[in-house]
């Protein structure tokens, strides 16, 4: 044999060997089966709690606008002053209603002076047909018939002056309280006890009531700060796990360092409904309910308007039986033939949505086993186990991918230890 044969030879032996190790090795890799994350089922702490976003505000809060026209001479306070209720805010130039008040004065005095003479004429033209009206009665010849007819005419036409001489002197009188009101209206001071939070304005503009506008006739706003809310935004398939009482966790944003516990004291009866741009361009309704929640002990300088996001607590389960969110998965249950019937056995399963069971894969000598459970409340990242699964039996904790590929009765082998740690890291992160 010759040299190159037999190096030939060696070649297609080596070859021959290497694939079939290659072979033998992809073998044994699908005989050990998918390689899965195992884990017990144990007993833990759960709580279930639902996240929403919103906004600082105080629970009382005035907002101050100028119920008049004239320019501002004077402001008392500055933005972030504590003030107490009644103390002085602001003075709007008061010349031209000061000079309203004394033209209303001037016309009460005119009109009470012209009240007080037809009051007079009346009272003669009365005496003046009583004396007519007796001479009539005494005798047909002592006055003319038609003199005692214009004394009575005299007395009706006094009569109807001093009534509307008296009628304006209300009138009069009640433009001088309204001079008067508007004057008051220059002088603004804090119905409530708190801080301004806002002013508006600076001395020399003009204030302006706002008539179609809250924001035109604005000046300052005045805020209790002692009660203070976080408003966050619950979408409408969390708000019917909410309940007045709950207990809640608000952590704002100006204090990231600082976690603050509150308790829900309001929930809208009424959605508030929003549009939202979607991935494909179109723009859909968002509904969200409004909830308020009291803060314990906020900070003392706190403002309105800051951010924060509100963990509420719905439900809590101490020592529950309980497996990782991940585990749990979404199977078609296997129906068994109907012999007595297969047209109702070919109807059923043309309608596969009504088999699909929520479960997890328990794990037995290498196998696992789809098993359906019945989940209660869900924490962060386990579900309650009602039925189903005993502490103790082993189940597919991960991964997802893993989980979503893997088919009932198939065969799985533990993951590295160290690569399942990594894989819980990254989902952590």
């Amino acid at each position: 044999m010759s040299r190159g044969m037999k190096v030939g030879l060696v070649i297609g032996v080596l070859a021959l060997a290497a694939g079939g190790g290659v072979a033998y090795h992809l073998n044994q890799k699908k005989n050990a089966g998918t390689e899965v994350r195992l884990e017990q089922v144990g007993r833990r702490d759960l709580v279930s709690a639902v996240t929403a976003s919103g906004k600082i505000e105080p629970q009382t809060s005035v907002d101050i606008s100028a119920d008049i026209t004239g320019r501002i001479i004077r402001i008392a306070v500055e933005e972030g002053d504590r003030v107490t209720k009644g103390q002085f805010l602001l003075q709007i130039d008061p010349a031209q209603y000061q000079a309203a008040v004394s033209q209303a004065k001037a016309v009460v005095s005119s009109t009470q002076a012209t009240l007080l003479q037809t009051r007079a004429n009346r009272d003669q033209a009365e005496r003046a047909w009583k004396r007519a009206n007796e001479l009539t009665r005494l005798g047909p010849n002592l006055i003319a018939p038609a003199t005692a007819e214009e004394a009575r005419t005299v007395l009706d036409v006094a009569e109807a002056t001093y009534s509307a001489t008296r009628a304006q002197l209300d009138q009069s009188r009640a433009s001088l309280r309204e001079a008067e009101d508007n004057l008051a209206k220059t002088r603004l001071v804090s119905p409530i006890a708190g801080r301004v939070v806002r002013l508006a304005v600076e001395e020399g503009e003009v204030a302006v009531p706002g008539t179609f506008s809250r924001e035109t006739g604005l000046l300052l706003t005045i805020a209790d700060l002692s009660v203070i809310l976080a408003k966050v935004q619950v979408d409408e398939t969390d708000v019917i796990r909410l309940d007045h009482r709950d207990s809640v966790e608000v952590t704002i944003d100006a204090y990231p360092d600082s976690t603050f516990i509150g308790r829900v004291t309001r929930v809208s009866q009424s959605a508030k409904l929003s549009n939202t741009a979607t991935a494909s361009g179109s723009s859909d309704r968002a509904v969200d309910f409004d909830v308020e929640i009291t803060l314990d002990t906020p900070p003392g300088d706190i403002r309105p308007d800051l951010s924060c996001t509100a963990r509420i607590v719905t439900d809590t389960r101490a020592n529950a039986l309980s497996v990782p969110i991940i585990a749990l998965t979404v199977r078609d249950h296997e129906r068994l033939p109907n012999e007595n019937n297969p047209a109702l056995d070919t109807m059923s399963r043309r309608r596969p949505s009504e088999r699909e069971e929520e479960g997890v894969f328990l794990v037995d000598s290498g196998f696992a086993t789809f098993r359906p459970v019945k989940v209660g409340i869900a924490g962060d990242e386990y579900f309650e186990v009602v039925d189903g699964l005993r502490g103790g039996e082993t189940i597919v904790a991960g991964t997802y991918q893993a989980i979503r590929d893997l088919k009932d009765g198939g065969r799985v082998r533990a993951a590295d230890t160290t690569k399942q740690e990594a894989v819980k890291g990254e989902t952590a992160s």
